[in-house]
């Protein structure tokens, strides 16, 4: 189920989220891999809210469960200081985890609406 028209938030859609953007700032930009966003064959830059097939839903999960793997991997052996060029602006592992903080900080938010939607419960119910 989708949010309020016309947000195309969904729960599926931010596990979708998470796993790319896991992928692209830990391995992309603190690893400097060699990988694409894993919907990188669609033209539709939000495709991971966007795309969503339910059938698919436990693929999209063990994908995030893998994301964290490899993002985990991925920062071992970097310092919190180490640093990368993003867009012309150096950033260090450690900006990439606060960022990381408030990303999921943020979505959990979503998530938390989204249930409410979905089911009526609200806080520790």
């Amino acid at each position: 189920m989708r949010s309020v028209p016309p947000s195309n938030l969904s729960l599926l859609g931010l596990i979708r989220h998470m796993a790319k953007v896991e992928r692209i700032w830990f391995r992309q930009r603190v690893a400097a891999e060699a990988v694409e966003s894993p919907y990188a064959g669609s033209s539709d830059y939000d495709a991971d809210f966007n795309e969503l097939d339910p059938a698919r839903a436990e693929e999209d999960y063990a994908r995030l469960v893998e994301e964290f793997t490899l993002a985990d991997r991925a920062a071992a052996t970097a310092y919190l200081d180490s640093t990368f060029s993003h867009r012309g602006q150096l950033h260090s592992l450690r900006v990439v985890y606060v960022h990381m903080v408030e990303e999921y900080a943020q979505h959990n938010g979503h998530a938390d609406l989204l249930r409410e939607c979905i089911d009526g419960r609200t806080g520790l119910e």
